[in-house]
Order: C-alpha cells, then structure tokens, then sequence
C-alpha cells in the first residue's frame, strides 16, 4: 500500500488536496477527524483553541506521534493500494507513517501568510481563527510540534500561491502519478 501524506500550514491548501484525491478515487484519511471526534465525545465545539487543546493533550500524554498512531487503523481499513492521509503537522509524524509504510511519501504544500489568512476568512470553518494574530497563534502552535521540520522532510513540495485551478492541475498529475512521488 503507497501512503501519501500531505502537511502544510493552517489553510495552504491540505483540504484542496484531499478533495481532488477524492474525485480521483483515492480514499482519504484526514487526522484532524480524529480530534474532532474527540471533542464531539467529550460535548465540545470544534473551535480552534478546543482542537489544538485536545490535539496538545494527545501529543503529551501519548507522544508527539499519537494522532498518527491513532489514524494508522483507518488507513489500513481503507484496503487501498493508495490511500492520502491529510494533515500530518510534525516530523514525529512523518518519522512513524515511514516506519509503518514502507511506501510512504510526504507532499508539502507552502503558500504565504497573506494567501493563508485570505482564504481562512473567505472558507469561515468552525476551527478557523478571524483574525491575522490568531492564526500567527495557531501557525506557533503547529510549529511546535514540528510542522516546519515535517515540511523540510516533503518528498514533494507543491507552491499553493496561484489560481485554484493551476493548484488543481498540479495535484491532479502529482496524484495521477503516485509512482512519481519518489
């Protein structure tokens, strides 16, 4: 099974990829589902600061790796010759989706400050920060757990900076390709 996995700050396009793999027949796992499962469990809203509380909580009692540890099942259910995890967010991560899947390659996707915060007050999830100092919060909190160190380890990276479509065409051949990703 070829695992690929998908990292990138809050809103650089992780979600966009996930779609496409989708309309490409790739099944997806998407780790965040796993803390908003979580948070619905324990009766709490899916905001920013109850995800990143829950997902902290997580890291710390069972390890920087725990919500890969925790999505490796859903992957393996998937039955897949390829299956796209999104939202990978620390090198802990990358470090145990590697030994687990021989076949595993990580794609980066980087866009700017600018773009980000643009499309985080355009999308309006229940998760995303309003203003530009919550998401420097929230790209703070994600860099602690290693986010940037994942990002430095992509075996790909795609620049998420243009027109949707010009993102859409990229991905489609990245994931059309899955060989490829080397």
């Amino acid at each position: 099974m070829k695992v690929i996995g998908v990292a990138g700050m809050p809103a650089s396009g992780k979600g966009e990829v996930s779609k496409i793999a989708r309309d490409l027949g790739i099944p997806v796992v998407v780790m965040g589902d796993a803390i908003r499962m979580r948070a619905a469990e324990a009766g709490l809203p899916a905001t920013d600061a109850n995800l990143g509380a829950i997902s902290g909580k997580l890291r710390s009692e069972l390890g920087m790796d725990a919500i890969a540890r925790i999505t490796i099942p859903l992957i393996e259910a998937a039955a897949a010759p390829v299956v796209l995890v999104d939202g990978i967010r620390g090198d802990y991560e990358v470090a145990t989706f590697r030994e687990h899947f021989p076949d595993f390659v990580l794609i980066g996707i980087v866009s700017s400050f600018e773009t980000r915060y643009a499309r985080v007050a355009g999308r309006r999830r229940s998760d995303d920060t309003l203003t530009p100092e919550d998401l420097q919060i929230r790209d703070e909190r994600e860099r602690g757990w290693g986010l940037e160190r994942a990002l430095a380890q992509a075996d790909q990276t795609v620049i998420n900076e243009g027109t949707l479509e010009e993102f859409t065409a990229e991905i489609r051949s990245l994931l059309r390709h899955p060989g490829g990703i080397e």
